[in-house]
C-alpha cells in the first residue's frame, strides 16, 4: 500500500511525523459461520489492509483522523472516557484501547491517521483489520509487544462483542495477525491450534467478485449464532458434553429436531456439515485435488443461501455464472448478507470469466462488479 498521502495528511493535521503500522483484511477459503460454533476454518491474510501512522501526543487524548470517511472523519475521546464514542468506525479504535487496559496496558494518548484499501462491507473483514492494527500498535507502542498474539486477536474479538454489537468468532482477527506470505491457515477455533498450508496453486487463480451489496452484520449475524446456541443447549441437555456444535454429530441433532424451528434445524446443520466439508479441503489440498476443493466451495455456497441464508439474489447470480463458465469453485465469502464470491478459477478461462460475469451482473442488476485478484501476505507488523 502506498502510505504517501496518509503521511502527507497525518502531518498536516498533527504538525508531526509518526510510526507506521499495517493489518490486513483476508479471505476464506472454506469454513464459515463455524468460528463461534468451534469448529475448523481456513482463511489467509491478504495485501490490502488498514495502514495507519500514529505518534503519542503526551496526554489522554486520542485524536483519529480517517482519510477514507467522508462524514465527521475526525474524531477525539480520552482514555478515561466510559461512553464509546458516536462515530462507528471510531468504536473499533476505544474498544481496542479499553481491551488493552484490561490486559494491563498503560496506555497513553496519541494520534493517528487511518486509510485502507479493503472494500468495506465487501465481507473481506475490514473491521478485523482496523482493529488489529490498533492493537498491535499500541501493544508495540505501550507494552514493549508484552501482549502476545493469541490475546491480541481475542482483543479484537472483545471489541466486536463489547462495543460494536456483533458476537463474532476468532477467525477474522486471527488471520489479520498472524497472516503469512503463501500460505492459509486451518485454525482450531476450539482449541486455536493452527497449521499453515502453503498455498500456491499452480493453473489456477484466486479471484473475488464484490457483489456491491454492502453487507452490515448485526441482528442478522447474532440470529443465526442464536439458532446454533438452541440447539447446542437442546443436545446439551439429552446427550451431555455438547459445548457448541462441534461437539455434535447428525444423529444427536435429529434426535432434538422436533424441539427446534425448521429455520434452527437448518442452520445446526450447515454447521456440521462445513465442519466436514473443512476437513475433507485440507486432505483435498495436501494431494493438490482443485477439483475437490472447488466442488466443496459449490457446496458450501448453496448451504449458505438455502440452509444459513445469509446469501441474496446477486450473491446466488455471481456463483451460478461461475458454474456455467466451468470455474473450479465459487461461494459466498464472509459473514453474508453481500459483499464478495470468492472463486477459484483456472487460468485458462479467468479472463473469459471475469468478463461475463461483469457482463451479465451489470446487464440484471444496472452496476459492475468490482474484481480483486488474491495474493495471500503478511499478517500485522510494523512497516519501514
Amino acid at each position: 500500500m502506498d502510505t504517501t498521502i496518509l503521511r502527507n495528511r497525518f502531518r498536516q493535521q498533527f504538525g508531526t511525523s509518526g510510526d507506521l503500522y499495517f493489518s490486513p483484511g483476508r479471505i476464506n477459503l472454506i469454513g464459515e459461520h463455524t468460528d463461534y460454533n468451534g469448529g475448523f476454518v481456513f482463511p489467509g491474510a491478504v495485501d490490502k489492509g488498514v495502514a495507519i501512522e500514529i505518534y503519542r501526543n503526551g496526554s489522554r487524548k486520542v485524536c483519529l483522523l480517517a482519510l477514507d470517511q467522508k462524514e465527521h472523519p475526525y474524531v477525539e475521546f480520552t482514555l478515561d472516557d466510559t461512553s464509546k464514542p458516536e462515530e462507528h468506525w471510531a468504536c473499533y479504535v476505544f474498544g481496542v484501547c479499553k481491551e488493552l487496559e484490561k490486559h494491563g496496558v498503560a496506555l497513553g494518548g496519541f494520534n493517528a491517521a487511518i486509510t485502507g484499501d479493503v472494500p468495506a462491507g465487501a465481507g473481506m473483514s475490514s473491521s478485523a483489520a482496523l482493529e488489529s492494527v490498533f492493537a498491535f500498535a499500541l501493544n508495540t507502542m505501550f507494552a514493549d509487544s508484552r501482549v502476545d498474539k493469541f490475546e491480541l486477536a481475542k482483543i479484537g474479538q472483545a471489541t466486536e462483542h463489547n462495543y460494536c454489537g456483533v458476537k463474532c468468532g476468532i477467525m477474522d482477527q486471527f488471520a489479520s495477525v498472524f497472516g503469512r506470505e503463501g500460505c492459509l491457515i486451518r485454525l482450531d477455533c476450539r482449541s486455536l491450534e493452527y497449521e499453515y498450508f502453503p498455498f500456491n496453486p499452480d493453473g489456477y487463480k484466486l479471484v473475488l467478485i464484490n457483489s456491491m451489496v454492502k453487507h452490515s452484520l448485526g441482528n442478522e449475524y447474532n440470529e443465526r449464532r442464536e439458532s446454533c446456541e438452541k440447539a447446542v443447549a437442546l443436545m446439551n441437555r439429552e446427550f451431555g458434553g455438547v459445548e457448541t456444535l462441534r461437539d455434535a454429530n447428525y444423529q444427536m441433532l435429529d434426535t432434538v429436531k422436533g424441539d427446534l424451528s425448521d429455520e434452527d434445524y437448518r442452520r445446526a446443520k450447515y454447521v456440521l456439515d462445513e465442519k466436514e466439508r473443512v476437513l475433507a479441503v485440507c486432505a483435498a489440498l495436501e494431494k493438490n485435488d482443485y477439483e475437490t476443493v472447488g466442488k466443496k466451495m459449490y457446496e458450501t455456497h448453496w448451504g449458505l443461501s438455502r440452509d444459513y441464508t445469509v446469501s441474496c439474489p446477486e450473491l446466488d447470480f455471481l456463483v451460478e455464472t461461475a458454474q456455467e463458465c466451468g470455474v473450479t469453485g465459487s461461494r459466498v465469502m464472509g459473514g453474508g448478507f453481500g459483499g464478495c464470491t470468492i472463486n477459484l478459477v483456472r487460468d485458462t478461462i479467468c479472463e473469459k470469466f471475469v468478463s461475463k460475469a461483469k457482463r451479465e451482473y451489470a446487464r440484471k442488476f444496472g452496476i459492475v462488479p468490482e474484481i480483486y485478484s488474491v495474493t495471500i501476505g503478511d499478517g500485522s507488523r510494523k512497516l519501514q
